[in-house]
């Protein structure tokens, strides 16, 4: 269907006393609603329909946010906007459940939803996406997989495809705990919970520990899903200031004045910034936290992708007194779709968490914990990982060096020693909110910086994802961000923007 011929049939009036982005509303109801623009369409994008009826921009930004809030269209990042599958009803409405009425207050922010748009949006073909931290499925051990697999068939337990224990696999559960206690972490079976994935370990930890209005501290800027997960408990945020090292004065302050729960913290190749907590930060960090009894979330999902020396030991194993909690996960390593992770803290906190587990999964996916055990007993982790880091080194090059060549000066960066990203830093002129809609019509898509701050801080960075594609395509990428960046400058130099209002709606 050609969406334009479709729609120039669409005649505004000025002279009318409804705006313009109410007619744009009305017309594009009227032509979903009579099927004229069928569910899953694809609309123009802003600039192009702003063109098509000779309106600006903002006013057809306006009338699309209008019908996304009337559940008429969605939007995908890196995608565009859709028709929504399910359009209002025309005629006289059948009655229908008032769900909204009877949901539980939600945790609402702006970005609330972003990390569920960024995995879930499918993207055309030509659509680079460097927003998702998603290893390369071409990386995925199956082969690897299904001969272990293969090797242990005649052994297989068939009660191990039951229910287990809420802790999980027991055999897993020991695997683990050798294999950490072999890089350093010192660790007994009692000492472990199988989650489902990460995300579950930082979710049942705040469950456990964080009632509304205790107070958490946290580096600025970290990990999306941590702040969401702490904002719908009710946390109050302390964040530590933005800077290449821990400011541990200001941590002892808040220490002192406000008694925090926790410290939550990725101590190694941290998300977003790749940045590397030192030696001598973390053994004062260990000796104050001691000190005032305070707990410490180590989340942990990249210090084994680094390529050149390994970071320093991680605070689990520098823990002289029993605080420091630690979050694993499979997912980056191997692949995401296993779900599978692991905590690791004293006894009596996994025994509290698999209390808050069972009211959630009983337990995590059994296969994917046989897969697991298997490949650590086997140790065939240790030649892929060799493979991903140096697969992943020779990407981040590729994305280093297109960066130097099509996006200075408007964009730098750090070359992180690890992980799945660089932190680029634009220039002040250029809005990273803008600069994401411009990307977008070039076909690329990347996660803002301003989801990476709590409590809505402005933000010119903007984290880019170098695991997912080839060096190829990567180039392609940045090429096009080049272009998008320079698009935007243009912008921004011949125009006066309004002061933002918090974070930009993704």
């Amino acid at each position: 269907m050609d969406i334009t011929k479709t729609l120039s049939g669409i005649h505004l009036n000025a002279a009318l006393s409804l705006p313009l982005y109410l007619q744009i509303v009305t017309a594009l109801t009227v032509k979903i609603q009579d099927c004229t623009l069928p569910a899953g369409s694809k609309l123009p994008p802003e600039r192009e329909l702003s063109r098509l009826l000779g309106v600006s921009r903002t006013t057809v930004i306006n009338a699309y946010s209008l019908l996304e809030e009337r559940g008429l269209v969605s939007t995908r990042v890196g995608s565009g906007t859709f028709v929504s599958s399910e359009p209002a009803a025309t005629g006289s409405p059948s009655p229908t459940m008032p769900w909204e009425q009877l949901f539980t207050p939600g945790y609402k922010a702006p970005l609330s939803s972003i990390m569920r748009s960024i995995i879930a949006s499918p993207t055309a073909d030509d659509t680079i996406s460097m927003a998702a931290g998603m290893p390369d499925p071409a990386f995925y051990p199956v082969d690897m997989i299904h001969a272990l697999l293969d090797s242990r068939r005649h052994s297989l337990d068939l009660a191990d495809l039951g229910l287990i224990a809420t802790e999980g696999y027991l055999p897993l559960r020991r695997s683990i705990a050798a294999w950490q206690s072999r890089l350093g972490k010192t660790a007994s079976p009692e000492q472990i919970l199988v989650v489902s994935g990460s995300q579950q370990g930082l979710f049942l930890i705040v469950k456990s520990f964080i009632e509304p209005r205790d107070y958490v501290i946290l580096e600025s800027p970290t990990y999306l899903g941590a702040i969401q997960v702490l904002e719908a408990a009710g946390a109050r945020l302390l964040c530590l200031p933005s800077a290449g090292k821990l400011d541990l004065e200001i941590f002892e302050d808040y220490l002192i004045r406000y008694r925090p729960k926790f410290f939550y913290t990725m101590s190694d190749f941290q998300n977003p910034t790749g940045r590397v907590m030192s030696l001598s930060d973390r053994q004062e960090l260990i000796r104050l936290a001691a000190r005032h009894r305070l707990a410490i979330i180590e989340d942990d999902p990249y210090s084994l992708l680094y390529y050149g020396s390994p970071p320093p030991p991680s605070l689990k194993q520098l823990d002289t007194y029993g605080g420091v909690i630690h979050i694993g996960t499979f997912s980056k390593t191997l692949f995401p779709g296993l779900r599978t992770g692991w905590v690791h803290a004293a006894a009596p906190v996994i025994n509290r968490l698999a209390q808050e587990k069972q009211y959630v999964d009983l337990h995590s996916h059994n296969l994917a914990q046989l897969i697991l055990h298997t490949c650590l007993e086997e140790n065939a982790l240790t030649p892929h990982l060799a493979k991903v880091r140096r697969e992943y080194k020779n990407r981040r090059n590729a994305m280093a060096a297109a960066i130097r060549k099509y996006c200075s000066p408007a964009m730098d960066f750090d070359l992180a020693e690890g992980g799945l990203y660089l932190w680029g830093r634009l220039t002040p002129a250029i809005s990273p909110t803008e600069l994401l809609r411009q990307a977008a019509t070039l076909g690329i898509s990347f996660v803002p910086g301003d989801a990476f701050y709590a409590h809505g801080a402005a933000s010119h960075e903007i984290r880019l994802c170098f695991a997912t594609h080839d060096e190829e395509r990567l180039n392609e990428g940045i090429r096009r961000l080049g272009r998008a960046l320079a698009a935007t400058g243009a912008t921004a130099a011949t125009s006066v923007s309004p002061p933002a209002a918090g974070r930009p709606i993704i």
